[in-house]
């Protein structure tokens, strides 16, 4: 066995470069890392069970191996083998121990807010903290909620980390009607409601990705879901012994996207995805490339665990503008950078509404996406939570350089928009592309893509 114990660091190497350069089409096999929305609550579900879980297919990106990290701080043991078969040696619900440090969640959103949920069930004290992007995204849509069942939480001003959390052994049940459509919100108070007596119910008036449910009923909870007038209903009934299981997690469609995309953009591009996530919550991009003139085809529809997959084949079509509406932003919230580009190569006028919530992701990705067209020579604007993209009907001018902020999905998006600009298309800085989708840049270039990068020196340090 080997044991991934290697201690997760929020400091990065020295800032890379990359640049992304039309060229021939894109063609071939590409398998996409795992869901990462479903490795992270692999590992947290399994160390709340009783017994072993085995996950594969597991996402080894920065993000998840921070959430590994944290929880064998709390006593978790969880081993890779040879093969790439993740084991989480669970110690059941309630039976987390003390950490003897700071957990770092790295630059992890997902993590930091479903880890609260877990935190509020234990009679100790955690201090959370990450990298500077995610010290900088609020947390206290799941403070409120927490606070409500009975853990003391603390944080900097404006409810961001470093954060303490103190829990308890007697948390409250609630019903919460979530303010704003969040799945890590949802998720985070469903795995405190598995430390409460009693049931805990979560209400959303527009569906949101339902990952943490589905693998609760895998694993044996008690999971109630309903319409109501007010939306959909979900109850847990707390304090059961969960199941370990054995989890098999499909490619990310939030990673699929981008060769997606890419292969949908690219004259002449023929490319086909394995094994891709087909949950109807998470689906929502490729809906919308299809209504903009996409050719993609499903192959192979099937259940994996609980989770529909199927395999994607992507050939390159024209494509033209969409209205994209507010009620289907749950099913996509991080895929609109990516489809920015589509709709910048589409002929005629894009419009997403509904997105404000891309103002608080891992940058402003709504100033980021509108800063980095315009440098690409498209006209773009944003009115509150809509933007309206005005496409090229072709390949756009290019010749950009694009600040990433640190997000690794705008600095995919635009290696992706470069692939078909009639110039080069440079970011800033792609370190945090591991995060999510290790080995980017390699998967990309074996399609045919044209990616260089290159590390630079990091003026923050000074002169050596």
């Amino acid at each position: 066995m080997i044991d991934n114990t290697a201690s997760h660091s929020s400091s990065r190497p020295t800032p890379r470069r990359a640049t992304a350069r039309a060229g021939a089409a894109l063609s071939g096999f590409a398998r996409v890392p795992g869901d990462k929305s479903i490795s992270h609550r692999a590992l947290m579900l399994g160390a709340l069970a009783v017994g072993t879980t085995r996950a594969e297919g597991l996402l080894e990106g920065e993000d998840v191996l921070a959430t590994a990290a944290a929880l064998r701080r709390m006593g978790v043991g969880i081993t890779r083998d040879e093969s790439g078969i993740w084991q989480i040696e669970g110690v059941g619900v309630g039976g987390l121990h003390a950490p003897d440090d700071v957990l770092d969640m790295g630059n992890s959103g997902t993590a930091a807010r479903l880890i609260c949920g877990l935190l509020a069930g234990h009679n100790f004290t955690a201090i959370l903290t990450g990298d500077d992007s995610l010290r900088a995204r609020p947390m206290g849509r799941v403070i409120a909620p927490l606070t409500e069942m009975g853990a003391q939480m603390a944080s900097r001003d404006g409810g961001r980390m470093p954060l303490s959390i103190t829990g308890t052994n007697d948390l409250l049940p609630i019903e919460y009607v979530l303010p704003v459509p969040s799945a890590q919100v949802k998720s985070a108070v469903l795995l405190a409601g598995l430390h409460a007596p009693g049931k805990t119910s979560v209400i959303e008036a527009m569906a949101t990705r339902d990952h943490t449910e589905r693998m609760l009923a895998h694993m044996g909870a008690e999971l109630e879901i309903t319409e109501t007038d007010e939306g959909r209903r979900i109850t847990i009934t707390g304090q059961p012994e969960l199941n370990p299981a054995e989890i098999q997690i499909p490619a990310d469609p939030s990673s699929a996207a981008f060769p997606a995309v890419a292969a949908a953009i690219v004259p002449g591009s023929n490319v086909y995805l394995p094994a891709v996530g087909m949950n109807p919550a998470r689906i929502g991009l490729f809906d919308t490339l299809v209504e903009m003139g996409a050719d993609i085809s499903r192959e192979n529809p099937r259940d994996v665990g609980g989770e529909p997959v199927a395999d994607l084949r992507i050939r390159a079509r024209s494509l033209k503008g969409v209205i994209v509406p507010a009620s289907r932003a749950p099913s996509m919230i991080d895929e609109y950078p990516v489809l920015a580009a589509a709709a910048a190569c589409a002929s005629g006028t894009s419009v997403f509404e509904g997105v404000g919530e891309l103002r608080v992701k891992e940058s402003d990705r709504l100033a980021a996406v509108e800063a980095g067209l315009a440098a690409c020579g498209v006209a773009v604007w944003t009115e509150e939570d809509r933007m309206v993209i005005q496409g090229c009907g072709g390949p756009p001018p290019g010749s950009g350089e694009i600040a990433a902020n640190l997000d690794h999905r705008i600095a995919m998006s635009f290696l992706v928009l470069g692939l078909a600009a009639k110039n080069p298309v440079t970011i800033d800085d792609v370190r945090t592309v591991e995060t999510s989708f290790p080995g980017f840049i390699e998967t990309m270039c074996g399609l045919g893509a044209d990616i260089t990068a290159a590390e630079t020196a990091d003026p923050s340090k000074g002169a050596a």
